[in-house]
Formats: structure tokens, C-alpha cells, sequence
């Protein structure tokens, strides 16, 4: 049964959602996805919301731009955490999604990552199943170690070769 939701408004965001499924699919987590637009589609969207935590969803990870109405009404619906990931957008860099995601009002709070932040977005969503999840939050230590190794082994290579041979 999936235990997270990944929901974009359109398939343009689908590069960056892509980030939040990759991980996901690394850390052993089962997730559904979905393309629903707010705007253009309410009825589907409220259906999606409200039944998002009897179909078993423990998170939501709504991506959005430019208005990023998404993740908002997400969480003014779903009574479980929702992450919402602004996407660059032509007009203001994505700046525009990012303050529309983190000025939600008191009571309806929304985890925000960075702009086009997909990653960090399945990161999040894996970290809060893990509360409860002890194979999740090794699965994600082992991630980390990973993180580690591979910083390490750059370093080393800059020691052998120097930075003008990087």
C-alpha cells in the first residue's frame, strides 16, 4: 500500500517530482503518483485530498508553481504532514511558488523545500515514515553513509591529483 503521495498540477513538473519518486524507490518506500490540477480539475482534486488518508497515505508531496495553490489546499484537506516543492517558474525564478507555498496561514502548515527541491522532498517524506518505521530509519542511515563516502572519495581524489587536474 502506498504511504505517500506525490501530486504535480502538471506534467512539466514531472523532472523535478521525478527526484521525490527516485528516492523513494531507493529508500524501499511505496508511493503513488499523480498529475491533478487544482485550477482545472477541482472535483478531482478535492476527491484526491479526501481520500487520500482512508486509501493509507501518511504524507503528501505536492509540487507547484507560480500560484501553488497544491500543496495549500492539500493540507487544508489531508490531516497529515504535506511537502510542497515550489517549481522554477519563467516569470520570477520560482520565487513566486516558494513564498506562495511558505505563507500559509496559522493552522494550515506546509513543509517547503528548496525550489525544484525533489530530492530533498522524498528525503523529508522518508524521515517522518521513519518516526515509526525502525527498517526505514536504517535504510536511511545507510543513505547518509552513503552521502559520506562519497564526499570522502572526492576529497581523496583532490589530494592525489591536485585541483588543477580535477
Amino acid at each position: 500500500m502506498a504511504k505517500v503521495g506525490i501530486v504535480m498540477g502538471s506534467d512539466s513538473d514531472m523532472p523535478v517530482m521525478r527526484k521525490a519518486a527516485e528516492i523513494l524507490d531507493k529508500l524501499g518506500v511505496e508511493y503513488e503518483m499523480r498529475i491533478i490540477s487544482a485550477h482545472r480539475e477541482p472535483d478531482v482534486f478535492f476527491e484526491y485530498a479526501k481520500s487520500a488518508e482512508e486509501k493509507g497515505l501518511k504524507v503528501i508531496i505536492a509540487g507547484a508553481g507560480m500560484a501553488a495553490h497544491l500543496p495549500g489546499m492539500c493540507a487544508a484537506i489531508f490531516p497529515m504532514p504535506v511537502i510542497g516543492i515550489p517549481m522554477h517558474t519563467t516569470s520570477l525564478g520560482g520565487r513566486d511558488s516558494l513564498y506562495s507555498i511558505v505563507q500559509m496561514p496559522s493552522g494550515i502548515p506546509v513543509a517547503t523545500v528548496a525550489i525544484g527541491g525533489g530530492a530533498n522532498a522524498g528525503l523529508l517524506a522518508a524521515k517522518i515514515l521513519a518516526v515509526s518505521d525502525e527498517e526505514l530509519l536504517g535504510r536511511l542511515k545507510e543513505y547518509a553513509k552513503e552521502l559520506k563516502e562519497q564526499v570522502e572519495a572526492k576529497d581523496a581524489r583532490l589530494q592525489q591529483v591536485g585541483y588543477q587536474e580535477y
